[in-house]
């Protein structure tokens, strides 16, 4: 799993404005809302908005539905944050991530639009001596439709955390022009595929205190047994959504090239509406992987030899 450490030091002020002010780690983040000119075709959603607390990443953070990441939560506001999402929320929150925008200002000041909306879902704590370690598990895309700044009056960090987000939120579902038939073919697929990236790359040499579990098949597995879920079901996406989804997941022993090659992925998927595209995208980058492994493979038996 990936370990993300948040620490904003100076808190900011939200504004009412068009701009709003996030928290950062010198100067104030300036963030807009502007919507693009471009006509794009519409999400599919059903369902009306909910509250929920939200946290934020940078763009090199995005997650998408499926995959599993665990954070290190220290800083007060944050774990007002956690304690908000276990005891009211029914251990949900958003991430989001800070995508940087260019706009006409004479400020000098930074400024990022919110981005890639993940509804998630806390699936263990673990209290530690300063903060808690935090796993989370991405359910589906939303859409924030407003901001507002809490400050906590009561809990257990009421006289020492600084404001967090909180905003109002509507799920993000794929458009379904294509038949069943058509999207069930490509779902297996990409099942075969991604079973036979698993085999391979449980052959590699991994450190002794790696995971027998590689994180595409806890993602895979996880799409196609989704639990039961104490949220609004249509913020969780359909089976052949989900899927295409779980191939976004590091190789062992991933490169920073390689890492690199899966962020743009990402974001690339969590920009896609059509499902069958985002299907046959994530099939061609598990194809990729299974050549790459093989290649790896090789090198490691040649080692082996000398």
């Amino acid at each position: 799993m990936m370990n993300v450490s948040l620490s904003f030091c100076q808190p900011s002020t939200l504004c009412t404005s068009k701009r709003q002010l996030l928290p950062s780690t010198s100067t104030p983040i300036l963030f807009s809302f502007s919507h693009s000119h471009k006509k794009r075709r519409r999400f599919v959603t059903c369902a009306s908005s909910s509250e929920l607390p939200l946290l934020p990443f940078p763009i090199d953070q995005v997650l998408v539905p499926s995959e599993t990441k665990t954070l290190h939560l220290y800083e007060a506001r944050y774990l007002a944050l956690l304690e908000e999402s276990l005891f009211k929320k029914n251990k949900f929150f958003v991430h989001f991530v800070l995508d940087p925008i260019a706009i006409n200002d004479t400020s000098g000041e930074a400024s990022f639009a919110a981005r890639y909306g993940c509804l998630v879902a806390i699936e263990k704590v673990e209290q530690l001596e300063i903060g808690a370690l935090v796993s989370i598990r991405g359910i589906g895309r939303v859409k924030i439709l407003k901001f507002q700044q809490v400050r906590t009056r009561h809990g257990s960090y009421a006289n020492r955390a600084e404001p967090y987000l909180t905003g109002a939120v509507i799920p993000l579902l794929d458009n379904i022009p294509h038949s069943d038939t058509e999207l069930s073919s490509k779902v297996l697929k990409i099942k075969e595929a991604l079973h036979s990236l698993n085999s391979l790359e449980i052959k590699l040499k991994a450190p002794q205190e790696a995971l027998l579990q590689t994180l595409t098949a806890n993602s895979l597995r996880w799409s196609e047994n989704t639990p039961a879920l104490d949220c609004d079901n249509s913020f969780i996406p359909p089976l052949a959504e989900l899927v295409s989804f779980s191939a976004l997941q590091p190789v062992s022993g991933s490169s920073e090239s390689e890492l690199l090659k899966l962020q743009k992925k990402k974001l690339r998927a969590m920009d896609i509406k059509d499902t069958l595209d985002r299907l046959e995208d994530s099939i061609g980058y598990v194809q990729d992987n299974i050549s790459l492994v093989v290649a790896k493979l090789a090198i490691q038996s040649l080692d082996s030899q000398l």
